[in-house]
């Protein structure tokens, strides 16, 4: 039944199914995590990202209901259950997401089969590296399956994020849903976040990237992000522009807005520069240029959107520091979670070394690092049915 080189979670998931549901699944679907290369608090801007989909997955073993009852199981709880024609709010419980993207799809005319599944995934919870999208994108992928419908990466990121901004009440921009859905393995996803048009980036030889989980985690929806993202709105409508994907520094500079919005936009605007020479130094081979982008990115982040902490600040800088490596920032909204690198892959060991000694010095018992290599978007892994 297995397709060969499953995963551990991948297997864990379909263990789970026959223990909690006595008998096979139907599908195994894989929903990537994501790390963030640069440009950050751009995407709900109309600005430029470039992520990438990371080597560890949510993983979702599941099979078709007759009735309209969704059951859905997670090691170490009771299987939940969630009624498809009453969909109700469960506030603080992961099973919102899954909730919500029925949800989403059903107010959209997709049809919304009942099915009971497993979940298991190796994708730090609460990391920024995107495990709520990976959860919304494999429910979606399972409903889409099992309904025998054809797969829109783009239209279903859209109703992701959808899900993810009326149901469970995270004003995220698009990017997350974006790359967890339509990530090409091998190159990271250069990402419009307004036109969506997106442009697959190669990394060049001689690079790695390292993921740092700093072990410290956030809550975004009871966060500071919506707060983040209210100010830049502010600073739009003050330059007279749709979103600050258009403004420019001088713009910006000279309309009046208090210090904190003032800032908070500026790295808006610099960001959106950062992200699109550093998808051209990579495609030049160019890794000096491209980690100082990186290095300038965490600044930004620090200094102006203040969205980093104390910890990650540290973390950074011992990477910084650190012979093999090109750039470090902090990835994904902030406030904890992850930092990324670029390193040179024969020092990837060293440089993993470095920032853990240095995240035990600092109290953090819980960090980890790891690389990965860019993967590809959410998919149904065959054969299962």
């Amino acid at each position: 039944m297995r397709p060969p080189a499953l995963s551990d979670a991948a297997t864990a998931a379909i263990a789970l199914f026959r223990s909690r549901f006595a008998g096979e699944p139907e599908v195994l679907v894989r929903s990537p995590g994501r790390v963030n290369l640069i440009g950050d608090h751009t995407d709900y801007n109309d600005g430029f990202v470039l992520p990438m989909a990371i080597d560890r997955a949510l993983w979702i073993a599941a099979r078709r209901r007759d009735d309209r009852t969704l059951r859905v199981a997670t090691e170490g709880a009771p299987a939940a259950v969630l009624d498809l024609d009453r969909v109700e709010h469960r506030a603080g419980e992961w099973t919102e997401y899954v909730m919500g993207v029925a949800w989403s799809l059903s107010a959209s005319g997709h049809p919304t089969p009942a099915w009971e599944g497993a979940v298991a995934s190796d994708i730090p919870i609460g990391a920024g590296l995107s495990s709520s999208a990976a959860l919304e994108l494999g429910a979606a992928r399972v409903f889409v399956a099992l309904a025998d419908s054809s797969w829109d990466g783009a239209v279903m990121a859209q109703l992701a994020q959808r899900a993810e901004n009326q149901w469970v009440g995270m004003a995220c921009g698009i990017m997350d849903q974006l790359v967890v859905s339509t990530a090409e393995e091998g190159a990271a996803l250069l990402i419009d976040c307004r036109s969506l048009v997106r442009t697959p980036v190669g990394l060049p030889d001689g690079v790695s990237v390292l993921i740092v989980d700093s072990g410290t985690r956030r809550s975004l929806v009871d966060s500071a992000y919506n707060e983040r993202r209210a100010a830049c709105e502010r600073a739009a409508a003050a330059l007279g522009v749709a979103a600050l994907r258009d403004a420019d520094l001088a713009g910006v500079a000279g309309v009046a807005l208090d210090a904190v919005t003032l800032r908070r936009a500026r790295h808006v605007v610099e960001e959106n520069r950062r992200v699109l020479e550093f998808a051209d130094r990579l495609r030049r081979g160019d890794l000096v240029a491209a980690g100082r982008l990186m290095t300038e990115s965490h600044a930004s982040l620090r200094d102006d959107f203040e969205v980093s902490t104390p910890v990650l600040d540290e973390l950074a800088a011992a990477l910084d520091a650190t012979e093999g490596c090109f750039g470090a920032r902090l990835t994904g909204a902030g406030f904890g979670g992850c930092l990324v690198a670029l390193v040179t892959p024969a020092a990837a060991g060293s440089v993993a070394d470095a920032v853990r000694a240095r995240a035990g010095q600092l109290g953090l018992d819980e960090a980890s690092a790891f690389t990965s290599l860019p993967a590809g978007g959410v998919e149904v892994v065959a054969p299962l049915r």
